[in-house]
């Protein structure tokens, strides 16, 4: 069974989690204990994962031993106004082989995705998506994956899997099952331009972080359409991570947050995991992560049910003419979220049917009305094409 390959939450967490005050996750939440076993599953909405896997990482120079630090901190918050019911799992330990530990991550997330479990992955390699990925190819024909991360990690797909490149092993090896892949937070020098071109003759989206930092609610859309959604900490601050070997130029703490509450708001994520966290013992990045993790789940008891959209449900319609195109956009009465309707080319056989309400802004509607086929809108209908 897959909840075999969980090793329990170590005793001293747990100890720490009952000396918090009542009301508290660490009094709150079910826990995955060595005395009391595998909490009971059936009526759980969230499970959080901990993954000491970071072999792939070419920049670790040290094994991650234990997540127990960021635990203790998240045990140490309230709750929010919450109704979902929440368990800490434990962790996984490295297998025998990178191999094994993907195997058994890919085998979890089956697992969790079958009964409609949001697993929350902390630590490890950011690598441990693609088995994440993977995860999906026996249930769901074309999925959307989102990253944020300073780079885009295509790297070069002829080359062992890393770190560094297993987006490009997402997009290459089969089953192709990758409908769209995101970036938040890019950096242009840490991308080679050989990877920005590929990136835009594959009509992937991408935001820079300048965008982002005078934005940041240019985001949400983006997570609202996201399967699979996972934060590299390497593209927070140094300054707000207080760690010295962290980049310069990054989300600030309060920027990476909110894009974890999109992540929880969004009614199709599926699978959100924290990747790359700090190995030591480090107050402020333990803090962080663990109010990372804190704003997903307020995020997901904020859901409002809106995917897929209902457009005879609370919705206004807006046709905007644009060129020798009628761009069909609606909005949400209930949330005031948008999206542009996408038509479906006849004849073709692609694999946009599925996608033909695409989640954008209010500014994607304005630059429709100021005359200009918004990017989201072009990029749909070019892979609709390719």
């Amino acid at each position: 069974m897959s909840l075999d390959f969980l090793n329990p939450v170590h005793e001293l967490a747990v100890a720490h989690a009952m000396l918090q005050p009542p009301a508290t996750l660490g009094q709150t939440i079910q826990i995955h204990t060595e005395q009391d076993g595998m909490p009971d599953l059936q009526n759980v909405d969230l499970v959080i994962i901990g993954l000491l896997e970071n072999r792939k990482d070419n920049n670790a120079l040290i094994q991650v031993k234990t997540l127990d630090h960021i635990r203790r901190k998240l045990y140490e918050l309230y709750p929010g106004n919450w109704t979902s019911t929440i368990a800490d799992l434990g962790d996984v330990f490295p297998g025998e082989t990178v191999e094994d530990t993907y195997f058994v991550v890919r085998q979890l997330t089956e697992f969790f995705l079958l009964r409609k479990i949001i697993p929350i992955y902390i630590g490890g390699s950011q690598d441990l998506m693609y088995p994440m990925y993977r995860a999906f190819d026996e249930h769901y024909t074309m999925i959307n994956a989102l990253n944020v991360d300073c780079r885009f990690d295509l790297g070069d797909i002829n080359a062992p899997i890393t770190s560094r490149n297993y987006v490009g092993k997402m997009v290459t090896e089969q089953p192709y099952n990758l409908f769209n892949y995101t970036n938040l937070g890019f950096q242009t020098y840490f991308n080679s331009q050989d990877e920005i071109e590929l990136l835009q003759r594959m009509y992937f989206e991408a935001d820079r972080l300048g965008a982002l930092d005078q934005d940041i609610t240019l985001a949400e859309p983006h997570m609202r359409d996201a399967d699979l959604v996972g934060i590299d900490l390497q593209s927070v601050r140094s300054g707000d991570l207080a760690f010295a070997k962290a980049n310069p130029n990054g989300f600030n703490g309060k920027q990476i947050c909110s894009l974890s509450r999109y992540a929880g708001i969004s009614d199709r994520l599926k699978v959100f995991g924290v990747f790359e966290t700090v190995l030591e013992a480090i107050d402020t990045p333990a803090q962080l992560v663990a109010e990372i993790v804190w704003y997903f789940i307020e995020g997901y008891n904020y859901r409002s049910g809106e995917y897929p959209l209902n457009i005879d449900d609370n919705v206004l319609k807006y046709q905007v003419p644009v060129e020798d195109e009628i761009l069909i956009f609606y909005k949400s009465s209930n949330t005031g979220r948008w999206w542009i309707e996408i038509p479906f080319i006849q004849g073709v056989n692609n694999k946009l049917k599925q996608h033909t309400l695409l989640p954008c802004s209010y500014q994607d509607y304005q630059e429709a009305c100021n005359q200009h086929l918004p990017d989201k809108w072009l990029r749909a209908r070019k892979k609709n094409e390719f």
